[in-house]
């Protein structure tokens, strides 16, 4: 019975660092998103624009 309470003890105990790290990595997430959209704002929208060969054709919908 102590094997067992030890490995339930221990289990948890990692369950709840993989939440708090499947939390942190959705935080950061979200904020670099937000600060991308910023700074995308901010530099007014030069970011959007790409040399990409068939990026036109991207942006109407048209796909090979």
């Amino acid at each position: 019975m102590t094997n067992l309470i030890l490995f339930i003890n221990s289990f948890l105990s990692y369950l709840l660092l993989f939440a708090f790290t499947a939390v942190l990595v959705v935080v950061a997430c979200v904020a670099g998103a937000k600060w991308r959209k910023s700074t995308d704002a901010r530099q007014g929208g030069a970011a959007e624009k790409t040399d990409l060969p068939g990026a036109e054709d991207m942006k109407q919908g048209n796909t090979k």
